[in-house]
């Protein structure tokens, strides 16, 4: 049984998605290989400056177009998912064949417009659920429009953005016991989801792409549902704080025009279009961006105070890793951990 059309859900997302930037074949094909050099030359400048190892080879890395992005998520979020379909089976027993294909296409149809948004703007993203090691997803219509739309040099911005990619795949490939620990984290909260929440959630999403107002974030509502929620905001502040830091340690010394890329795409996080002011607000992406900026600060600090090497026993397991509350008062870990 599954509660999402997970094949209508990808369907549905490439039609809003939209094909990405016009490139002739020589660009695409050019795009692709500048990548995929980007990420393997990224490797031991990440290694190199962060102190964390990991075996070369490991978690691939895909250069994909949107509606590969799609069915990555879409494949990832049916993993995921797994045990609230068990939680309802268990509670209510396996719907009719009929109600159970007309909601799933309705439900795949919402999250299929929430994934197509999501897909034109991703540029990479490290799938730590993917069997056995993860992989490196890059997105390649995606970084070269954004490349063309801030007007950087496409070699020195697809580099950066490997280096901030190729950064999270460092961080699970050398700490394999991060993914269990994100996977153990998502668990928990489906297990505290009610099926008829999540199918509300999918829907009041898609309501507010159509203009409503409110917030998937608003699901989580319990004492033990934000207590979860705060331990996956502190490791993902942490993971998105670290690759800043990375990109920005690293960058002055490979990228020429790193300085000008920095500055233009924080101009551009801040989101000053509709749809990105919507995107926001549905899936609460402004907490995704204050993840990149307190993360960073927490990183920076604790590195300017005891240095690489000691800031990493952060990796050490889950009970080294900053709260909510630790990333923003870094002294508190300190004390704490070390």
């Amino acid at each position: 049984m599954n509660l999402v059309d997970w094949d209508f859900a990808v369907t549905v997302g490439t039609r809003v998605a939209g094909p990405g930037p016009d490139v002739s074949p020589d660009e695409a094909a050019a795009a692709v290989v500048e990548l995929r050099e980007g990420a393997t030359r990224s490797t031991p400048l990440v290694r190199e400056f962060t102190g964390l190892h990991t075996e070369a080879g490991t978690a691939p890395v895909l250069v994909v177009d949107r509606r590969g992005w799609l069915r990555a998520n879409a494949d990832g979020f049916a993993k995921l998912l797994s045990p609230v379909v068990d939680k309802l089976i268990e509670k209510k027993g396996p719907p009719s064949a009929f109600a159970e294909a007309v909601g799933t296409r309705v439900t795949g149809a919402e999250v299929g417009l929430m994934l197509g948004f999501l897909s034109s703007k991703v540029l990479g993203q490290f799938d730590p659920f993917h069997e056995p090691y993860g992989r490196l997803l890059l997105v390649a219509p995606n970084i070269v429009h954004v490349e063309r739309e801030i007007g950087a040099d496409p070699t020195d911005f697809r580099l950066w953005v490997c280096l901030h990619e190729e950064t999270h795949r460092v961080q699970f490939t050398a700490n394999p016991w991060l993914g269990q620990h994100l996977m153990t984290q998502m668990h928990a909260v489906a297990d505290t989801l009610e099926p008829s929440a999540l199918l509300d959630g999918l829907r009041r999403g898609a309501d507010v792409l159509r203009g409503g107002n409110g917030s998937i974030i608003d699901l989580v509502s319990s004492p033990e549902q934000k207590e979860i929620l705060d331990r996956v905001t502190g490791v993902m502040s942490l993971l998105e704080g670290h690759a800043d830091v990375v990109m920005d340690g690293v960058g002055p010394t490979v990228i020429p025009s790193v300085a000008d890329i920095r500055r233009k795409f924080n101009q551009r996080r801040k989101g000053v279009g509709s749809l990105d002011k919507l995107l926001r607000r549905l899936l609460g992406l402004d907490a995704k961006m204050a993840q990149y900026r307190d993360g960073a600060v927490f990183v920076r600090h604790v590195v300017d105070k005891v240095g690489m090497d000691e800031f990493n026993a952060v990796w050490t397991g889950p009970e080294t890793l900053p709260s909510k509350a630790e990333i923003a008062d870094p002294d508190a870990w300190v004390a704490r951990v070390l």
